[in-house]
């Protein structure tokens, strides 16, 4: 089941609409972040636009790795970078 929490806000005269505290700390935002305005029909959907940190940290995990991994695979590359440059 979708959880569906709804709010109503004001539209200002500079056209600015506050989000309520709880809808922003639900969803996670942060000052200054970026979010997508989407109209349909006669409705207005305010999404947010996640960043590839945010999806790094919160995002589903698809594979795993290990600190030996990763470090062999720095390794590898910074060895071939270093032959580009010769």
């Amino acid at each position: 089941m979708v959880e569906k929490l709804v709010f109503e806000t004001k539209l200002s005269r500079k056209r600015i609409v506050v989000l309520p505290k709880a809808a922003v700390e639900k969803l996670g935002l942060i000052e200054g972040q970026r979010i997508r305005v989407v109209v349909e029909d006669n409705r207005i959907v305010i999404e947010p636009i996640r960043d590839a940190i945010w999806y790094a940290l919160h995002g589903p995990k698809i594979g795993k790795i290990s600190f030996e991994e990763l470090e062999e695979e720095s390794l590898r590359e910074q060895e071939k970078l270093s032959k580009n440059t010769s």
